[in-house]
């Protein structure tokens, strides 16, 4: 287990802050099984909205949350059935609309900013945290930040949807547009580096090189799969794979998980075709908001990784119309899909109709069946992409009866296997070694660590343990405040 250094004199002021503003910190284990959130807590839930700002929400980021109620149940999910998909193979997702901002990044920043301030690494006092993102991890980041009285300065791209910077003002977020869309991440980190050189006291939360990002996945998001899996899993299915776009590699590490259960199962990741930087060392503009881009992310065990799969963001936007316009969804009826998961259906995101996408197509590859089991994540809805479908609108016209045919036969059921790589040996070195230009050169990291990321085989294993190390720490600091006696 790696080393955490303490900086007792930061804590204590951090637990003097939160006793005064009534903050307790929910711990790894309460996040994956709700059932040991104190009663307390659970029954005030009852009386809070989802997305309040409301420092017992913390409790919330849990991908068993019950709206029905205010309560938690078992996880939250949605399985896609054959007449959409076109596949046999059984394809299932975790549904991230119901975590508070409507989206499971909230959970990737409290898995970075939690270990921070139980080891006083983050002043939230004096230093205002700094979360870079194409999307929906700055604004979990400002949420989080809010909850916990934290001054937040949120960093996207400008030509990110209106709604996202229209919440990140509305949370009371500090907003710093870069140039550019989705591809342009280095520019967020040119942002950063400004910001550093600046002399403000800050700590930035880089998603994309934050240990806390994915080992929040590898810990909460991959406990809920197996749940998921042990109920739905019939006798003679196989669990096959994991599907899901690489972005920051935080979703991507619930596979890490899966594998240690399930040996032989794949880890699939995927791209935009547009800025196929994985497959092809590409680079380029697309639109499936908050996939990440033109870079290998710090925290990808890219060995780990058994297949890159780069999507069309042509079909994925007409996926978008045709499961959200009226023509669309009378479409679907006459195809057989179900009224009830048609009303479903806005629980996924341009990024979520990809990633579904993504399955479809390594399910015709590898020719599974109905045996057979895909997971992925559907990381929010469509809640924050309403400007896109009117986008849509002004730039294509109406979406009508032949849009639909179209986007269903063409764009689902007539998805190809090409774009796609099984990843031998120097395939996956070859992503790996990608790291190097970006976080050598450009960021400053260690080329020790670098090579160590390759070559060491306890690297990734001492980082994805960390959990019960830090729970050992929030439940310190919590005992330390006293609110948890108190109530």
């Amino acid at each position: 287990m790696l080393d955490i250094t303490i900086n007792e004199k930061r804590v204590q002021k951090t637990i003097e802050r939160f006793r005064e503003r009534n903050i307790i910190l929910p711990t790894f284990k309460q996040m994956k099984n709700p059932d040991l959130v104190p009663d307390k807590i659970s029954q005030k839930l009852k009386d809070i909205g989802l997305w309040d700002v409301d420092s017992s929400n913390l409790f919330r980021i849990s991908w068993k949350n019950d709206m029905s109620n205010g309560g938690f149940n078992g996880v939250n999910y949605l399985e896609m059935p054959p007449e959409l998909t076109g596949v046999d193979t059984r394809i299932i997702a975790l549904v991230g609309k119901w975590f508070p901002t409507g989206a499971h990044k909230v959970g990737a920043a409290y898995g970075c900013l939690a270990p921070r301030l139980v080891t006083g690494e983050f002043d939230p006092i004096n230093e205002k945290a700094v979360w870079p993102s194409t999307g929906n991890y700055c604004r979990g980041g400002a949420y989080v930040s809010s909850l916990m009285g934290c001054h937040s300065v949120a960093i996207l791209p400008e030509e990110m949807s209106k709604e996202r910077f229209e919440w990140l003002k509305s949370i009371g977020s500090e907003v710093i547009a870069t140039p550019g869309c989705e591809s342009n991440v280095k520019e967020i980190y040119d942002k950063c580096w400004e910001l550093r050189r600046s002399g403000d006291a800050l700590t930035i939360f880089n998603q994309f090189d934050e240990p806390g990002n994915p080992l929040w996945h590898y810990e909460v998001t991959g406990h809920a799969i197996e749940d998921v899996l042990k109920k739905e899993m019939r006798t003679g299915d196989r669990y096959f794979g994991y599907c899901v776009a690489t972005g920051s590699a935080g979703t991507i590490g619930a596979g890490e998980y899966l594998k240690e259960r399930y040996p032989t199962s794949k880890v699939i990741a995927s791209e935009a075709l547009q800025c196929p930087t994985l497959l092809m060392n590409g680079f380029g503009a697309h639109r499936i908001e908050g996939i990440g881009d033109k870079h290998v992310p710090w925290v990808h065990n890219v060995k780990n990784t058994d297949m890159i799969v780069a999507m069309d963001d042509v079909p994925v936007m007409n996926a978008m119309r045709l499961f959200n316009e009226e023509a669309g969804k009378k479409y679907l009826v006459d195809q057989g899909v179900s009224q009830e998961l048609i009303d479903k259906l806005p629980l996924l995101g341009i990024s979520s109709i990809s990633n579904m996408m993504t399955c479809i197509k390594a399910a015709k590859y590898f020719e599974l069946g109905e045996s057979d089991v895909l997971f992925t994540i559907f990381t929010d809805s469509m809640g924050m992409y309403g400007s896109r479908l009117e986008e849509q609108n002004v730039q294509n016209g109406p979406f009508t009866r032949d849009d639909a045919i179209l986007a269903f036969h063409r764009d689902i059921h007539g998805l190809k296997t090409d774009f796609m790589k099984e990843l031998g040996h120097y395939d996956r070195k070859r992503i790996h070694n990608l790291k190097y230009f970006t976080w050598i050169e450009q960021q400053g990291k260690d080329l020790a660590e670098l090579n160590a990321q390759w070559n060491d085989p306890n690297y990734w294993p001492d980082r994805w343990h960390m959990a019960e190390r830090y729970d050992e720490l929030i439940e310190d600091f919590n005992r330390r405040t006293g609110l948890l006696e108190s109530s």
